[in-house]
């Protein structure tokens, strides 16, 4: 009769941790999907409220927005992976434009020999995007080297940049980025006019970047050293990881994803402005936030990111097409990071307790 009344209890014990262990899982899951939920929520609400958010056209505006936002997150969410933030991207950004607009409009001049030099359109590309990536390793070499805080230093190369960009045409736009056949840099709109599969070429770019970013994130050594920085440091140094040498090249990561999305704007505009980019450093951050990184780093996906990425293109332009004040929106846009970051600390929290 005890025996049978133990086992009895055994059983409800079974099932009670059972049950437990299932609403643990779906608590876990629930919060690894917030982002792709809520991208689902606000997709079908404008779809249905809206006539004119299914048509192609703005699809495809739609997507070329989030591109931009989603690029400058893969880049960032390598360097919040490690607990860092880079600061700087919108200007460097705004640079990049520079650096291309003024390659093709003035070339690169020699004063000692008396010599102008111009570039076809992907060594200018190829320049710029190394200006990127110098940017980032400067940012990479003050603070592992230096030991200054990432905000701070990010903060200090934001204004960097943003001066040289200004320095570089004294304030003024380089327009009519055409190009000019005869010097044989001709055809630099095409990165931002131009489509493969009727899709714009800067979705097709995000489609690599992440596809890459993705493998590298999670199939190599240099992906799980990012998570074990984020997560431990103290640890991940002791297992033999680089620490200053893999932090460095986050920064330069997020440099060159900052010029390509420079690239991509002053292609679309053909025309270069020293205060493109303001802001877009906030954006970026926010996708990543919206996609579940966790701001303490060691814990986020570049897929997640995306889809940040793409909650916020929803979210703009579902407001635009609704003429939503600009006010509003921006409103409306800090209200929804918010309670993202409110989301990750709670998970964060839950984690800590053995809940999720």
């Amino acid at each position: 009769m005890e025996q049978a009344q133990n086992q009895l209890v055994s059983s409800e014990a079974r099932e009670k941790l059972k049950s437990q262990q299932g609403r643990i899982a779906f608590r876990a899951l629930l919060f690894q999907l917030r982002a792709f939920i809520a991208l689902i929520l606000l997709f079908t609400f404008f779809a249905l409220y809206s006539s004119s958010f299914l048509q192609a056209n703005n699809l495809i505006i739609l997507a070329k927005q989030a591109a931009i936002n989603a690029i400058l997150g893969i880049g960032m969410t390598f360097v919040i992976l490690t607990a860092g933030i880079d600061l700087s991207v919108g200007s460097i950004v705004g640079l990049a434009g520079m650096v291309a607009g003024g390659l093709l409009i003035d070339g690169l001049v020699l004063p000692m020999f008396d010599v102008v030099i111009y570039f076809n359109v992907w060594i200018v590309m190829i320049i710029t995007l190394c200006v990127g990536m110098l940017f980032g390793l400067v940012n990479g070499i003050i603070i592992t080297r230096f030991n200054v805080a990432p905000f701070i230093a990010t903060l200090g190369t934001l204004y960097i940049a943003r001066g040289l960009a200004l320095l570089s045409n004294n304030g003024a736009t380089y327009p009519n980025l055409v190009g000019n056949p005869e010097l044989g840099n001709a055809g630099f709109p095409t990165l931002g006019a131009g489509r493969f599969l009727e899709l714009p070429y800067s979705i097709w770019i995000m489609i690599v970047l992440g596809l890459l970013a993705m493998f590298v994130a999670s199939k190599t050594p240099f992906g799980r050293q990012v998570y074990a920085i984020g997560g431990n440091m103290r640890a991940a140094k002791l297992s033999g990881v680089r620490v200053k040498t893999v932090t460095m090249l986050t920064y330069v990561i997020s440099g060159f994803c900052a010029a390509m999305v420079g690239l991509i704007i002053t292609s679309q505009l053909a025309s270069a402005h020293p205060a493109t980019g303001e802001t877009f450093e906030l954006n970026a951050i926010a996708a990543v936030v919206l996609g579940g990184t966790s701001l303490a780093g060691g814990r986020g996906t570049i897929s997640g990111t995306i889809i940040g990425a793409f909650v916020i293109g929803v979210l703009n332009n579902g407001m635009v097409i609704e003429g939503v004040s600009s006010f509003w929106q921006t409103v409306i846009t800090g209200v929804v990071i918010i309670l993202a970051v409110i989301i990750d600390q709670l998970q964060s929290r839950l984690q800590e307790r053995k809940l999720i």
